[in-house]
Order: C-alpha cells, then structure tokens, then sequence
C-alpha cells in the first residue's frame, strides 16, 4: 500500500480523497518510481476540485508533473537509483499522476535531470517554468531580441509568469508584468520587471487594435486579456499563448494579424518532444537565478495537495508549490 489522491466519478458525481492505494492497482508501465516530489499547477487544481475535464479516465491519481527514483525498470535506459522526472504526457489525465508516493510510469516519458539541477528545483520550476521556457523559445524563433522593444508577461504573479519574468530580464529583455494583485509590486520587480500594469487594463473588451506597447508577449490568461495583448503588439511582433486563466475564448479580431503582421504562437507542453524537452530544460539550467527559485517557490506536504488546489482558485498562492512526497 501506498498513500496517495485518488479522485473517483460514481453516478456522474466526482469524489477525493488522500488514501491507502493498493500497489496491485498502479496502471502499466516499464518504469516504477518512488515518487520525492511534486507540484500543484491549474490543471491539478481543477482535476483536485472538479472545476475543470481535466480527469478522463477513473480512478485516477493527479499530477502532471514528478520527480523521484527509479525502483524497477524493465527499460535498459534507466537503473535502480537513477533520478528522473516527468511532465505532462497526459499523466494525471489519462494515466495515474504524480500525487501519490509511486508512479507506473512510460519510460519514453522520462527524463534524468539536467546538470545542476536536483529533483527539488525541477520541481520547483514543473511544468511552469518548462512552459515559460518554451514561450520564450518560440519568441526567440521569431526574431525577437531585447533591442526590439519590451515583453509582456500576463497572470504575472503565477508559476508560467514569474518564471517568464525572471528567464527574460536574465536574457536581458525589458519585462512589463500585468498582474491582478498589484500588492505583488516589488515581488514581481525583484524578478525583473520593470513595469507593472493591473490586469483590469487587458481584462475587458477593447479596441480591434490598441497603441503600439510591446514587442512580444507571454500570456497565460487568454479570454479579453489575449485578445488586448494582441492588439496593442508591435508591427511584427509575436505573442506566445500558453493559459486560458480568464477563459478558452479569443474574442479578437484579425486586425492585428493582417494590419501589423502579428504572429500568434500556442504552447503547447504536453506532447513536446524529448529533443526538445531537453533543449527547454537544458536553456532553463543555464539561465536560472537559482536565489530568485527560492522566492517563486515553497513546499506544502502531500496530504495538503486539495488545500493548496483550493488556496489557487481564491487567488491565495503566488508562484509554485511544490508538493513533498518522499526522499
């Protein structure tokens, strides 16, 4: 036996609990891991409370992202011992996640960690700081360069934007951060940024096209907020879409699109391929202020795992969580 979250569905009603797990009852997999540590990002919260379609199968563990180590493989590229994570792959959707201490895991979706970093701070960064990096990726593809004007992070004060923050003022990008908690000032300033914006800016409807603000745009929130960061983009610029945090709907026009040359790029992290993933985490090893980490980020035991689900949606958590499993 095993502990562990385990959210259920019986006559179309949604159960959770933190409970005893049969090992007999892990799903398939070449790889057995003891699971040390793992996070709470949206998608966990809505599986955890039952606000959003995250789960598709049941029962099911939570938790897209993990990192721990190897107990048995019947793979010849991992060993007993050796340290590995994971994210996303549909793992907390379709196949039982990291919130519990033992995952039954594809070894095809596992990595060994980077040069210097430890399972904790990978986790610390999960799948928030991996989406940044990509964001900035395809940025970068673009052409943009800190020369070429400002970038605006959005939902600034989460996971996805403060590791955005931080990554682009250490490339030596100009950062303006929105954000709906403007008490979060000086935190978001110690990241990096140099402007901060409130939200209620981006939040409702706005014009086809806006003033000329920023060169490029990480954005997490989607809904108006997208739209607005769309239309007040420079001629040419580029807008990474990685969140829906205010909604799934895109109530824009394409004047941005056709009058200045906008490019609109969609991150997705799921389904990256492993030569990228390693791209993202190897960039992400190079450019982080490992003492900013530290600031982003702090731990919450495993059984807190629903709390910390619930303190996300009431606006009660900045940055990461990184959920303690084991050692």
């Amino acid at each position: 036996m095993f502990k562990g979250w385990l959210i259920d569905k019986i006559d179309g009603k949604q159960s959770v609990a933190f409970t005893d797990i049969d090992e007999a009852n892990l799903p398939e997999g070449d790889v057995r891991v003891r699971v040390a540590y793992s996070t709470i990002n949206y998608k966990d919260a809505l599986a955890l409370t039952g606000k959003g379609p995250v789960v598709r199968h049941f029962p099911m563990v939570p938790g897209v992202d993990l990192a721990g180590h190897v107990e048995t493989s019947s793979d010849p590229a991992f060993k007993p011992g050796d340290e590995v994570f994971l994210n996303g792959w549909g793992v907390g959707e379709t196949h039982w996640g990291g919130l519990a201490e033992l995952a039954s895991l594809k070894a095809a979706w596992l990595l060994k960690p980077p040069t210097g970093l430890s399972l904790r701070q990978i986790m610390a960064l999960g799948t928030a700081g991996y989406t940044a990096m990509l964001a900035i990726m395809a940025l970068e593809k673009h052409g943009l360069k800190p020369g070429d004007g400002p970038i605006l992070v959005t939902g600034a004060s989460g996971g996805v934007g403060g590791f955005s923050i931080s990554f682009l003022a250490t490339l030596g990008f100009q950062v303006i951060a929105s954000t709906g908690r403007l008490q979060e000032t000086d935190y978001l300033k110690s990241l990096g940024a140099s402007e901060i914006i409130d939200r209620a800016e981006l939040a409702s409807p706005g014009k086809p096209l806006g003033r000329e603000r920023w060169a490029g745009a990480i954005d997490s929130v989607g809904g108006h907020t997208l739209a607005n960061v769309c239309a007040s983009t420079r001629y040419e610029g580029a807008v990474a879409a990685c969140g829906l945090a205010q909604g799934m709907d895109f109530p824009a026009t394409v004047a941005p699109f056709i009058l200045r040359g906008v490019t609109l790029y969609g991150i997705d992290s799921v389904y990256r391929t492993n030569e990228t993933r390693r791209v993202a985490w190897d960039r992400i090893a190079n450019v982080l202020n490992r003492q900013q980490l530290d600031l982003i980020s702090h731990e919450r035991p495993l059984a807190q795992a629903l709390q910390t689900a619930e303190d996300l949606f009431a606006g009660a958590v900045r940055g990461r969580v990184i959920i303690t499993i084991g050692s």
